[in-house]
């Protein structure tokens, strides 16, 4: 087979936009030293041939990419012949680790770039040239800025801001900084100026940690504001579809997993959000644009448990085995779910265990 050439160096989902029509499908990929292969998958396994192969030979990557403004955690690869991939994935350390992997295959025969991936420069000055006002003006504009959002944290709906890591992304991106660390001593310094204002519990909280690379939030939870918009507004009763409590709480844990559905009994992935203070966990489609749960529940009074590794469990509709996990709710509703692998289930039931 030759899904068998070298080693995996990583495997998991990630959501991919289609060639001819550009609709986004989650698949599940494979890393090897040379390809990037990507499978459809069936009743919760992989469908072999692959449905495709990235060949990472003379491949760039861009990461972070914004080409779209819905869809902050893409990869952009071309390929030597011109082929662009838009992957996406579910958090921003999944695809930090994803692009550092593919970054670290494509330049595999060049051991000092893989080291130079290593190595973040700690020193950190902006060059002469340019201006913080510069930068300011361009974060502004109307069709490559940032453009704040209505954003919630903990219950309040914040108008008009941004959060953290896009801010980072943002500026890597337009060649203001040239890593993370780097990013975040800029962002720092934007805030020292008055430039932008945290907003919410979790941006202002850090102000007070005396280190500069500190106070400003590399994270999708933290918001920030350009600074003369800064007005504060609970959302009205209508904005509120979903309770905005059972938002509210820190995301603990997040991923792709496959769910059984609870009507068609089909197998869908979906992205996992798991919350506590109050304990939800919440699920996405991660075909569709917008950043709302198609479905979730309380975790209180619920119980989760592994299913047999060996044949089909009960309940279980379709040829789908291993690495099966189930959570009954207090109501008596049971959900089916399948991790893409054994230690990835024993995290999640931990971590759905600690808040039940």
């Amino acid at each position: 087979m030759e899904d068998d050439e070298g080693g995996v160096l990583k495997e998991g989902f990630l959501v991919k936009r289609g060639h001819i029509v550009h609709n986004w499908k989650v698949r599940w990929f494979i890393l090897r030293q040379n390809t990037l292969l990507y499978y459809k998958l069936e009743g919760g396994r992989k469908v072999t041939p692959p449905k495709g192969r990235i060949l990472l030979d003379g491949c760039t990557i861009t990461c972070p990419c914004l080409d779209y403004e819905n869809r902050p955690l893409l990869i952009k690869l071309k390929t030597r012949t011109s082929t662009e991939y838009f992957l996406e994935a579910c958090s921003r350390e999944e695809r930090d680790a994803w692009a550092f992997e593919i970054t670290g295959a494509i330049h595999a025969g060049q051991p000092g770039k893989v080291q130079q991936l290593h190595i973040l420069k700690n020193s950190f000055k902006l060059p002469p040239h340019i201006s913080l006002n510069l930068i300011v003006n361009k974060m502004h504009d109307s069709s490559g800025g940032i453009r704040p959002s209505p954003n919630m944290e903990q219950g309040s709906t914040y108008k008009k801001t941004f959060i953290g890591s896009s801010l980072v992304d943002w500026l890597i991106s337009n060649s203001f900084a040239a890593s993370r660390l780097e990013a975040v001593t800029l962002a720092s310094v934007l805030m020292e100026e008055n430039f932008l204002r945290p907003v919410g519990a979790r941006s202002m909280g850090a102000i007070r940690s005396g280190d500069l690379a500190e106070q400003f939030l590399d994270d999708s939870t933290a918001l920030y504001t350009f600074a003369e918009s800064y007005k504060k507004k609970i959302s009205s009763k209508e904005e509120i579809n979903l309770s905005t409590v059972e938002l509210s709480g820190p995301v603990v844990k997040q991923g792709y997993l496959a769910k059984q559905g609870h009507k068609r009994k089909n197998w869908k992935v979906r992205r996992f959000v798991l919350r506590k203070d109050p304990a939800f966990l919440h699920y996405y489609d991660p075909s569709k644009e917008e950043n709302r749960p198609v479905g979730g529940f309380s975790l209180r009074g619920s119980l989760v448990s592994a299913l047999e590794d060996n044949g089909v469990p009960t309940g279980v509709k379709g040829n789908v085995q291993g690495n099966l996990f189930k959570v009954i709710t207090k109501d008596d509703t049971h959900y089916y779910i399948q991790a893409s692998s054994k230690a990835e289930r024993s995290e999640w039931i931990e971590a759905i265990k600690q808040l039940t």
